[in-house]
């Protein structure tokens, strides 16, 4: 499964969480929690279900501010 994050998406940091609401997981039936770093590359795989988050083209994360 492939997730198409906006920035506005990003936490402060610049990562978002699996499993996510985003990803129309359940919380309380999925794996642990675990941080991926998408501002880093522009996308992550989550080790546990292999989902992929990625900025959407032409998205760009300024962090910070």
């Amino acid at each position: 499964m492939s997730i198409e994050l906006l920035a506005k998406d990003l936490n402060p940091q610049g990562g978002v969480f699996c499993p996510s609401p985003k990803a129309d997981m359940k919380l309380w039936n999925s794996h642990p929690k675990v941080y991926l770093d998408v501002a880093h590359t522009g996308s992550a795989k989550c080790p546990y279900c292999g989902t992929v988050y990625a900025l959407k083209a032409g998205e760009h994360f300024g962090g910070g501010h």
